[in-house]
């Protein structure tokens, strides 16, 4: 049943090989399941109702990726967008985070058109292959600074922007620990390294007391202050369009930035650099969205953190539908998913971003035109802690300078059009 419904033989896997990759990306994102309640929580939602909308909304989106696209990407309420909602729509704007939710659900309607008539298909279709590897490369330099400030081995400091932590601590010396550990267990080819990596941290953290065990099972939270809790009419206020189209935007291009480096990563591209089912894949995620909504979080998106079980060999949505369930017990097991520290995790995603950064090496950088809007891709994506944002840059200076360089054959329509609202996005929207 599974190898008629995933095509594992097809994509060179089994279904050990799935679950471990699974159980791996589910652990490199779990940190969403406690992160998110604590930050709309500040908006007045109730955090266990939040809680158990987070578990749900990554268990159904997952298991849609999973079911419609066959891909190994898992979804959750997004990481920024959730930021975003909070700090900027709720707490500075003024709106309630009821009218917030409805403005998440309209950009979800949107975003699910956009996918329908295959609009989303089109622009992904439109990104130079040059820029398709930044963009992988850019995610896995924007997971290596998550990663490194999650150890406590980057720390903002006012002078410089960023400094060193300190290392002589128990956190950053067990993420250290982590890293070279993965890398080892990679390099003599163990199979799920990264998996091994996160459970030998972790075990070691929680016998020398640096790390609580929490426990195994409690019983989950009500959804009732959430679920249907949105304010649609409230959304449709003009001062909000501005706040519905970020929504969207940053929901439509980080979607695709992790859609092209994870498939990337898992080799399910073909020779052109396209991503197979990936109108389905977008079909999935819209729709994951406005459950999201209706459940009562911040919008849903895929992860990048899948990166983490593309490395271990996922290949098909039976990594997603192995996600989809950890989380639904999760509602039930929240304890034991919280006893994971950030420092356990860490180390995987920087593996993945080693991994990820290879892309670099397929870049023509004798072409200055080519090689100067791929770095400024690459490293906008870190600096500016946003895939979006990284993707702008990106766009509008691959076309600037392939236009100011007589190379119009590099260009296309949709290129065109998209660098005109990307400097719109940032000149005027960037809320």
């Amino acid at each position: 049943m599974l190898e008629k419904l995933f095509k594992l033989k097809a994509n060179n896997t089994n279904v050990k090989t799935e679950i471990i990759a699974g159980l791996t990306t589910f652990l490199a994102m779990a940190y969403i399941l406690f992160v998110n309640p604590s930050i709309l929580g500040q908006t007045g939602m109730d955090k266990g109702a939040v809680f158990v909308a987070t578990c749900l909304a990554a268990a159904i989106g997952s298991v849609l990726m999973g079911m419609i696209a066959n891909l190994p990407i898992a979804l959750a309420p997004g990481m920024g967008l959730n930021a975003f909602f909070t700090y900027t729509v709720v707490l500075h704007m003024g709106y309630h985070w009821q009218v917030a939710l409805g403005a998440v659900f309209i950009s979800a309607v949107l975003f699910f058109c956009l996918s329908i008539f295959k609009i989303r298909e089109w622009i992904i279709r439109s990104i130079p292959l040059p820029l398709r590897s930044a963009i992988a490369a850019g995610i896995g330099l924007f997971l290596a600074i998550v990663a490194l400030e999650g150890a406590g081995i980057v720390v903002d400091n006012p002078a410089t922007l960023v400094g060193m932590g300190d290392l002589t601590k128990p956190g950053p010396l067990l993420a250290i620990a982590g890293f070279f550990l993965i890398v080892i267990l990679e390099a003599r080819r163990v199979t799920g390294a990264i998996l091994i990596g996160i459970l030998v941290i972790t075990a070691i953290s929680i016998l020398t007391g640096l790390s609580p065990f929490g426990g195994v099972i409690a019983s989950p939270p009500s959804l009732a202050p959430t679920f249907l809790q949105l304010d649609i009419a409230g959304a449709f206020n003009v001062g909000l369009v501005s706040v519905i189209f970020a929504f969207l935007f940053v929901d439509v291009f980080d979607n695709s930035g992790t859609l092209i480096g994870v498939t990337r990563k898992a080799g399910l591209v073909d020779k052109s650099g396209n991503i197979p089912q990936m109108g389905r894949a977008l079909l999935s995620d819209s729709i994951a969205a406005l459950f999201g909504s209706l459940l009562g979080t911040s919008t849903t998106t895929s992860f990048v953190e899948s990166s983490a079980g593309a490395a271990v060999g996922g290949r098909t949505g039976l990594t997603a539908i192995v996600v989809g369930i950890l989380f639904l017990l999760s509602l039930f097991f929240s304890p034991l998913a919280g006893s994971v520290p950030v420092y356990a995790t860490a180390p995987a995603l920087l593996f993945v971003a080693v991994l990820m950064a290879s892309g670099l090496a397929e870049i023509d950088w004798k072409d200055i035109s080519t090689a100067a809007p791929v770095t400024i891709t690459a490293l906008a994506m870190p600096l500016t802690y946003s895939i979006a944002n990284g993707i702008a840059f990106g766009f509008i200076s691959w076309t600037v300078i392939k236009l100011c360089t007589g190379k119009f054959k590099e260009l296309n329509p949709a290129l065109l059009v998209l660098t005109v609202l990307f400097v719109i996005k940032l000149g005027w929207l960037n809320a």
